[in-house]
């Protein structure tokens, strides 16, 4: 007992001082760094608690993804950051109301509070006891909340579909490609082969013709 109290221990005070560090960091790029440092170790509290697929997710989805997506968005895009701070203290009340419910809803949860405790608490479909934890959330979720996930599933991709149409501008400076086109290219169309004689290479007419 003593080992996993002690990687709970470790984990869970880096996974504190590195959200920490996210929101204290001046460089936006370290604050990834941080947020990913976090989600790791996030995920080492998840497999000390039996439940190794929500660990495997966030390692997957937020790390592998989601910071990525982050870490080259903030890299890549020229943000004045300096003229984003003058606005922090616009609107840090309602960041704090924000922050405090946030504390206030972790003080309930630490503390075992519960809207009314003489409701009996039962999962809703008994797990087999010789079954892995991800086997068992597949099976409640394929099978009694198989209309939930597809529900959520559509509601995601409508709002993918969405993102495209409203982000999607069609300028005329922008060579666009034609799918009909593409559809009718043939093997003869899409290459050329020539040949040329040892020693020599393809004239300027030629190459040009060849990578057209």
């Amino acid at each position: 007992m003593i080992l996993p109290a002690l990687f709970f221990y470790l984990f869970a005070a880096v996974c504190v001082a590195s959200a920490v560090m996210v929101i204290v960091s001046k460089n936006p790029v370290h604050s990834v760094l941080y947020l990913i440092l976090a989600f790791v170790n996030a995920s080492g509290l998840f497999v000390l608690m039996g439940a190794e697929f929500l660990a495997m997710i966030l390692v997957v989805v937020y790390v592998g993804a989601v910071a990525v997506l982050f870490l080259f968005v903030i890299m890549m895009l020229d943000v004045d950051f300096t003229e984003l701070r003058e606005g922090f203290l616009q609107y840090m009340p309602i960041g704090l109301v924000i922050g405090g419910i946030f504390l206030f809803e972790l003080l309930l949860t630490v503390s075992y509070w519960v809207i009314n405790p003489t409701t009996p608490k039962a999962i809703t479909a008994a797990i087999p006891t010789n079954v892995t934890n991800t086997e068992a959330l597949g099976l409640v979720l394929y099978t009694k909340y198989i209309h939930y996930f597809q529900l959520s599933g559509m509601i995601l991709l409508v709002a993918m579909i969405g993102a495209i149409v409203l982000t999607l501008r069609h300028k005329a400076s922008v060579k666009r490609q034609d799918i009909n086109v593409q559809n009718a290219r043939t093997p003869e169309m899409a290459m050329a082969v020539r040949k040329v004689a040892v020693g020599q290479g393809l004239q300027d007419t030629d190459a040009a013709e060849w990578v057209k």
